[in-house]
């Protein structure tokens, strides 16, 4: 482990002197490339600094223990960094697991409303708060690409942008099925019933990530935007939808005051859908590290249930419970976003473990 540390110390090194010349400087790519790959090595690194100190403070303590006057104190002293050292190896062990490359991304997520009819759409749009309230919690901005209203309120789907430092990172456990147990306010003899809604978390494409899609492949129609967006919105026919023939991928967006805005956002929408799929074939070739994910990313997959009368949220997939299932809805997620994450480092440890 020292070995590996210390040839990423010496790279850590190597890019903040490149980062004062004038060469790298010159080079807005070279220079944003370089900035992004110290920033991801800097948690690392401050750690590797750490442990190093810590371990001639060890050395230290040690000539120390016999001596009379200060032998009582280096012991209290080994003692302390003995344990800190310890600390700071199992923190090394879980910054040295590969980051997912999409992790800095903005997210791109999907509800719709499933099972469940009305109750269905209505439980798209609580959790579309959940998330929006969780992002506007942690300093995230947010977009409305497209939506569906339901007739009984919510959305039968929404497709949005959340933007913000790593969003992918807390956002990209959500894909899947979500349950929901309650009496809806439309049941009028007051009967408990389930309800489900899909959600897909997809890490937005950005300039470093080659999607290629050949302009003949597309399907491009215009229409009349039926969607909210202000003044003159209803009346131009300006909502985009794009159909990836290749794949019959559809993507719509109308909540752009402009057929030009509608369309570049559509085309990003598409891009990550398409990047989405490219991932999870990827994924299905690399069994060990499908292995360590939190979940398949399906749609399909029922991941997590929100009982009301129990006021009670759990996630299956990691057998998570927490009894704030109103505290959740109103987008307190840290609790259950560290429990996936701890789990998924968990697993990773133990994947590179069993390559070892």
């Amino acid at each position: 482990m020292i070995e590996r540390l210390d040839k990423i110390l010496e790279r850590y090194n190597f890019i903040e002197k490149e980062l004062t010349t004038q060469e790298v400087l010159s080079d807005i790519k070279k220079t944003k490339e370089y900035s992004k790959e110290l920033a991801n090595l800097e948690d690392l690194i401050k750690c590797y600094k750490r442990y190093k100190e810590v371990l001639n403070g060890i050395d230290e303590a040690k000539e120390l223990m016999n001596d009379k006057e200060l032998g009582e104190i280096a012991k209290e002293e080994f003692n302390s960094l003995s344990k800190e050292k310890e600390d700071l190896e199992a923190q090394l062990e879980i910054l040295l697991i590969p980051k997912d490359p999409n992790d800095d991304k903005n997210v791109i997520i999907e509800i719709r409303g499933a099972a469940g009819g009305d109750e269905a759409n209505i439980f798209a749009g609580d959790l579309f708060r959940m998330y929006t309230r969780y992002a506007e919690k942690q300093g995230f901005s947010y977009q409305v690409y497209d939506s569906e209203e339901g007739t009984a309120g919510g959305f039968s789907q929404i497709e949005f942008i959340i933007k913000g430092d790593k969003a992918y990172s807390f956002f990209k456990y959500e894909s899947g099925s979500h349950r929901v147990q309650r009496v809806p306010i439309t049941e009028a003899n007051g009967r408990l019933q389930t309800s489900t809604a899909t959600v897909l978390a997809m890490p937005e494409v950005d300039d470093d990530i080659d999607i290629e899609i050949n302009p003949n492949d597309l399907r491009i129609d215009i229409y009349r935007s039926s969607g909210k967006g202000g003044q003159g919105v209803n009346t131009t026919d300006s909502a985009v939808r794009i159909t990836h023939l290749p794949t019959n991928t559809v993507v719509t967006c109308q909540n752009e005051r402009s057929q030009i805005q509608n369309k570049e956002q559509a085309m990003k929408v598409l891009k990550a859908r398409l990047y989405d799929m490219k991932l999870a074939e990827q994924e299905k070739e690399a069994g060990a590290e499908r292995r360590s994910k939190i979940g398949t990313g399906d749609r399909a997959e029922k991941i997590r249930t929100y009982n009301y009368p129990q006021n009670r949220v759990t996630d299956h997939r990691i057998g998570f419970t927490t009894k704030n299932l109103d505290r959740v809805m109103d987008g307190d997620l840290d609790e259950l976003f560290t429990a996936l994450r701890k789990e998924e480092e968990i697993r990773k440890l133990q994947g590179e473990e069993s390559d070892n």
